[in-house]
Parts: C-alpha cells; sequence; structure tokens
C-alpha cells in the first residue's frame, strides 16, 4: 500500500466514524459482514503491515545485514565475492598510483642531484623558462 491508499483509508474510515449512529441498521450489518470477510481473506502478513502503516519507515542495518549474508552459500557468496574483487582491485590501483607517484619523485630528486647546477637555479621563473625553451627545441 502506497502513502495516497493509507490516507483514503483514513479518510474514510473517520467518515465511516462520524456518521456511524446515523447509519441505518441494514448497513451497519452489511459493513460489519464485509470486514469479516475481509478479515477472514487477509494474509498473516498484512495484520503486521496494517500496524506498522501509521509508523514512520526506518532503515534497519542488521535486517539488511541479516537479508544479504544468510540463506545458501552461493547467495552469500554471489554478494560477497564482487565486492570482495572491487575492494581488492580497488587497493591494487591505489598501490600502483603511489608507487608511480614515488618513483617520478625520485626521478626528479636524482635528476636534481646529479646536475652541477644550485638548487637554487630551479627556483628562477627565468631559469624554468629556459629549460621549456630547450625542451620545445630537441
Amino acid at each position: 500500500m502506497n502513502t495516497d491508499d493509507i490516507n483514503l483509508a483514513y479518510k474514510i474510515r473517520h467518515a465511516l466514524n462520524e456518521n456511524l449512529d446515523t447509519l441505518p441498521a441494514d448497513t451497519s450489518e452489511r459493513l460489519a459482514a464485509a470486514r469479516a470477510r475481509a478479515m477472514a481473506r487477509k494474509k498473516p502478513d498484512a495484520a503486521r503491515a496494517a500496524a506498522r502503516a501509521g509508523q514512520r519507515p526506518r532503515f534497519d542495518l542488521a535486517r539488511l545485514a541479516r537479508a544479504l549474508f544468510t540463506g545458501p552459500a552461493l547467495v552469500r557468496l554471489g554478494v560477497a565475492a564482487p565486492l570482495l574483487a572491487l575492494v581488492i582491485g580497488m587497493g591494487g590501483v591505489y598501490e600502483f598510483e603511489q608507487e608511480q607517484r614515488v618513483a617520478a619523485m625520485a626521478d626528479i630528486d636524482a635528476s636534481m642531484l646529479a646536475d652541477e647546477l644550485p638548487l637554487t637555479a630551479y627556483l628562477d621563473h627565468g631559469f624554468n623558462a629556459y629549460v621549456e625553451s630547450q625542451q620545445r627545441h630537441q
């Protein structure tokens, strides 16, 4: 049942309760019989759903975890295996990127230390322009 259905049911119930004393006896009996038939046909879960209909829905992490990780072993494996593969893959990519970054920084440091220029030359903006122009000519 969605919210509109529940609101309609409340409005109907309210209207019937307001005019309960003015209803003819045969109408009251027909309504009582219809209610009895409906209660006899309802599903067991419908009673709990009807009781919860007035409550605000809430997120239950424990129920979600139970639903995901209970049941046949293949179902649990079917959920856990892709998640585990994703985590391991992302960790591997992160480690690879870190190694690449460290290697690049080590190359730059080694080049600077092996060069005969003083370190302050690398801080000069004019020197950076000179290096860029030399790289374009090569």
